[in-house]
C-alpha cells in the first residue's frame, strides 16, 4: 500500500520547498499541484480566456491535456506536450491559477490526476486541499503556514535574487488577497484539515521545518 503525505497551507509558506526535501529525505515522489493548475492557467491565458469566462474554462478543459514527467528526479510540467515549467512561475500565471482553480471542471480533472499518482506511488503532494479533498486519507497531513509578513519577505527576497523588479508592499497585498481568495473560494476552499497538524514556519528555517516533519512521519510510520 502506498503512503501519502499531504502538505497545505496558504500562498509563500514555503510547502513546495519543504515538500522536495522531504521527497528527496523520504525517496518519495514530489507532487507538485500548484504546478498543475498554473499549467491550465497559463492555457487560458494563451488562448485569450478570460478569468471570470467559467463556460470558455470549462470547454477549455475538454481539450487541454496536463501531464508530469521527471528529470534529475525534478518535476516537469507538460501542457499538451510542451514543457512549460519555467514559463509557469511567472507572476501573472499564478494569480490566474488561482483565480481560475475555483471552478469545479478545473479541480474535476486535476484532482482525478493527483489521485492517480498517489493510488499506488509514495507521494508528497502539497497544494491547498490536498488532506481535506484530495487525500482525504493520508496518512500524514501537514498544515504549514507563516504570517503574511514573513511570506511576502520571503518572495520579495526571491525575487531580488532572480533580478525582478518588486515592491514589498504590493507583495504583501497580493499575498492577503489571495489568501482571502483561496479561503473563502465555493469549492474546496483552503482550511486545515481536522487531522492535520499545524506547523508555523514564521521563525523557522527549512531543516528545522523539514525535520519537524520528519519526525511526524517516523512517528505514524511506526520507525
Amino acid at each position: 500500500m502506498s503512503f501519502n503525505i499531504a502538505i497545505d497551507g496558504p500562498a509563500g509558506a514555503g510547502k513546495s520547498t519543504i515538500a522536495k526535501q522531504l521527497a528527496k529525505e523520504l525517496s518519495f515522489i514530489y507532487v507538485d499541484t500548484g504546478a498543475m493548475y498554473r499549467s491550465m492557467a497559463l492555457y487560458f491565458m494563451r488562448n485569450g480566456i478570460a478569468k471570470e469566462d467559467e463556460a470558455a474554462i470549462s470547454d477549455a478543459c475538454k481539450t487541454v491535456e496536463v501531464s508530469i514527467a521527471y528529470e534529475n528526479g525534478e518535476q516537469q510540467m507538460l501542457l499538451n506536450g510542451e514543457n512549460v515549467s519555467k514559463e509557469i512561475r511567472k507572476e501573472e500565471v499564478g494569480k490566474m491559477a488561482s483565480a481560475t482553480s475555483v471552478y469545479k471542471e478545473v479541480r474535476t480533472k486535476l484532482v482525478e490526476l493527483q489521485q492517480k499518482l498517489a493510488a499506488d506511488k509514495d507521494v508528497i503532494m502539497d497544494g491547498r486541499d490536498i488532506g481535506t479533498c484530495v487525500l482525504p486519507n493520508a496518512q500524514v497531513k501537514i498544515y504549514l503556514t507563516a504570517s503574511v509578513e514573513t511570506r511576502a519577505e520571503r518572495r520579495y527576497q526571491e525575487l531580488l535574487e532572480k533580478g525582478a523588479a518588486c515592491d514589498l508592499e504590493v507583495i504583501k497585498k497580493d499575498i492577503a488577497d489571495r489568501d482571502y481568495q483561496d479561503m473563502h473560494r465555493e469549492i474546496s476552499p483552503l482550511k486545515q484539515a481536522e487531522d492535520a497538524i499545524l506547523v508555523d514556519s514564521s521563525d523557522m528555517g527549512i531543516e528545522e521545518v523539514t525535520d519537524k516533519i520528519i519526525s511526524i512521519f517516523n512517528e505514524k510510520a511506526g520507525k
